[in-house]
């Protein structure tokens, strides 16, 4: 067998991508695992969190049966706050810095608090937050991502008419193209999206994209166009595809970028995706493990991470490798693609090369080498997670200031050009989803200064 899809039945499917995270079910479960909590002062948990959620106050209000109070407290520092309870690294993160790791003892489950509060808001439909009075401004956003989405809501509730263009026909960006089935599902992220809208003020015009000479059933729209119509405008548009390998054989059928897989998962449904029989996955980081997981769950036989550092360096959080373990993914450390070997144009095997740290920069840290020596793996699938670069030929073409495509703002997220304001991945390369939520209130809080709001 080689390259195929439809590999397994409706219910293989349904079973291999349900949600792997069960939630607190009932609320006395909850209670219990709330009342573990000691309520910290200065509490390391919130100071670990990139959007800086009050922690022990919504842990506190669930212990108390207030879950509607936890909800709010929860939103009003991120407004993704259900999806990041599933998507968050929590354990470099809140629960990460829980005072109980020093005692040794499992830390407070934050992510399963915080899930069961946001998601009864979510079900429920709760209303929050009320919208101000329209000011009659109105911003532009680019892109309906956990940055955009962000923005637009702090905005919204300020009285800011919104209008975002996403060039997807869904909203959510990476949560709902990006990221495994099986940790945020389809239907969840149309909620969020739905619940974050709700609030008032937020259109968003789906199939809408930057820039001109679109492909067929996308509209475009321009930089001095939006500039016109609007009082400002904020860039939340992401990154771009996996970088290359740069290696030889890279074009054969069979090599596929780790994001493009995802999406095509995602937007086209498990069984319309192809998958090797024996499947190559290039990086160790978030997106490596979702796309070598997925590619398990889509009935590949055999699994190979390559990673050219070791484990201690691995980017991935030690839950998502076990993930990877689990599913019976295998690991070689230490080891770089040099070349894709085909046959008839199409992948047959890849070629690695043994890889060691040399001595370590200024930083301390150590690189990796090649040893000389290499290995040949027999694949008929090769998957690219090296990360993502970005946009720079767009960015280049807006004539906005950037750093080898990465959008420069200075500390009030304001671009080189008036008006126009940036944040997310556009800005940082590529992070955390927390992170992205932060950057858009961020975002928002400049813009609303700027337009005289503030």
């Amino acid at each position: 067998m080689a390259i195929q899809n439809n590999r397994l039945s409706t219910e293989q499917y349904e079973q291999n991508f349900r949600d792997i995270d069960p939630r607190f079910e009932s609320s006395t479960a909850a209670k219990v695992e709330a009342n573990r909590c000691l309520f910290c002062y200065d509490a390391p948990c919130t100071k670990s969190c990139p959007t800086h959620i009050d922690v022990p106050k919504f842990i506190k209000q669930i212990a108390t049966d207030n879950v509607k109070g936890s909800a709010h407290t929860i939103f009003i520092s991120n407004i993704m706050g259900a999806g990041c309870s599933k998507v968050c690294p929590v354990e470099k993160l809140c629960e990460g810095a829980c005072v109980y790791n020093l005692l040794e003892e499992e830390p407070i489950q934050i992510a399963k608090l915080q899930e069961y509060s946001t998601l009864k808001a979510l079900e429920e439909n709760w209303k929050l937050f009320e919208r101000k009075p329209s000011t009659g401004k109105k911003v532009a956003i680019i892109g309906a991502g956990p940055s955009g989405l962000s923005c637009a809501h702090v905005l919204a509730v300020e009285g800011v008419d919104v209008t975002i263009f996403e060039k997807e026909k869904k909203g959510g960006g990476l949560m709902t193209f990006g990221i495994a089935a099986y940790k945020v599902t389809p239907e969840f992220c149309e909620s969020e999206v739905n619940y974050i809208t709700s609030t008032g003020g937020i259109e968003i015009k789906y199939n809408h994209e930057l820039g001109k000479n679109l492909p067929a059933g996308r509209q475009g729209i321009t930089l001095p166009q939006l500039k016109k119509e609007f009082d400002a405008t904020y860039l939340a548009f992401g990154v771009g595809e996996t970088r290359p390998l740069k290696i030889p054989g890279e074009k054969l059928e069979g090599v596929v970028d780790a994001i493009k897989f995802i999406y095509e998962l995602r937007n086209n449904g498990y069984s319309s995706v192809p998958v090797g029989d024996k499947v190559a996955v290039i990086g160790m980081g978030m997106t490596a493990i979702d796309a070598a997981t997925q590619s398990k769950r889509l009935g590949a036989k055999e699994v190979t991470l390559i990673y050219r550092r070791t484990e201690e360096e691995m980017p991935c959080t030690e839950y998502e490798f076990n993930l990877a373990k689990l599913d019976g993914c295998e690991v070689i450390w230490l080891a770089s693609p040099i070349k894709i070997k085909g046959r008839k144009g199409k992948v047959k095997s890849l070629v690695c090369s043994r890889m060691k740290l040399g001595e370590p920069d200024a930083s301390g840290r150590r690189s990796p080498v090649g040893t000389g020596e290499t290995f040949t793996l027999d694949v008929d699938m090769v998957i690219k997670a090296t990360g993502q670069a970005p946009f720079e030929k767009l960015i280049n073409k807006l004539k906005i200031k950037n750093a080898k495509g990465k959008i420069s703002i200075d500390s009030n997220g304001a671009t080189n050009i008036k008006g126009v304001f940036a944040g997310g991945d556009a800005v940082n390369g590529g992070k955390e989803v927390v992170d992205a939520v932060e950057a858009g209130k961020n975002g928002a809080n400049a813009i609303l200064k700027y337009i005289g709001l503030r």
